[in-house]
């Protein structure tokens, strides 16, 4: 296997890991350690973590291993105030430019996710649900968008599995991607704006106690540390 596609094989491990909390907020990520572990180089590994940092999930540290990052709740509701506007931008464009080949990738994984819902591993079903919004912003053919749009869902990738993972609800998931749906296949851009917000419009306040409780038990833990 060439080391690009090793590369982005690797940011997908530790992509999950992060997410599961076994690489928590401000753990080092040591290149040398993980590459043995995975029976890599070091180059593919390199690469991966700066795949990582790009999508803010690591910080690159001068002569230190990297961490995994901490932001801030005003950086991650700063980057979900963005978001809602490209997810609003995107589908009101995919009303226009969604093809039908666009329209039935929407629904088979709208379909998938209702069909695995109750037996699919929580991470698993979260990156169904970060496709739903992907392939909208492709369904709008604009390339600048949807190369905007993957960099702001990346950036809140932890963050809003952290949320997803306290509110599950079948129902509610898939109900409201159905509003989606339908409203794109209407090619209704006031219906689809409606339905973007009722979907995300909340989720700031979603993330806030969760990243609040992770930030006040970091500090805890700080005071505690003898250094």
């Amino acid at each position: 296997m060439s080391e690009p596609n090793l590369a982005d094989e690797i940011a997908v491990r530790l992509r999950r890991d992060i997410l599961r909390g076994k690489l928590p907020p401000d753990a080092p990520i040591k290149e040398r350690d993980n590459a043995s572990e995975l029976g890599v180089s070091r180059t593919p590994m390199r690469e991966a973590i700066r795949m990582l940092a790009k999508e803010g999930l690591v910080i690159l540290r001068p002569s230190r291993s990297p961490i995994v990052a901490r932001p801030s709740f005003k950086e991650i509701s700063d980057q979900v105030a963005v978001l809602l506007v490209l997810e609003k931008l995107s589908a009101e464009l995919a009303c226009v430019n969604a093809t039908e080949t666009d329209l039935e990738e929407l629904r088979a994984i709208n379909q998938r996710m209702s069909d695995c819902y109750d037996q699919a591993d929580p991470l698993d079903l979260f990156e169904i649900d970060m496709g739903f919004h992907t392939a909208i912003a492709k369904a709008s053919h604009n390339t600048s968008l949807a190369e905007t749009h993957r960099a702001y869902l990346a950036r809140l990738w932890r963050a809003r599995f952290l949320a997803a993972s306290q509110k599950r609800n079948r129902a509610r998931v898939v109900g409201e991607h159905r509003v989606i749906l339908d409203a794109l296949e209407a090619h209704d851009v006031e219906a689809v704006r409606a339905g973007i917000d009722w979907h995300l419009g909340h989720l700031a306040d979603d993330i806030r106690p969760i990243i609040e409780d992770e930030q006040r038990r970091h500090g805890m833990w700080a005071d505690n540390d003898p250094g």
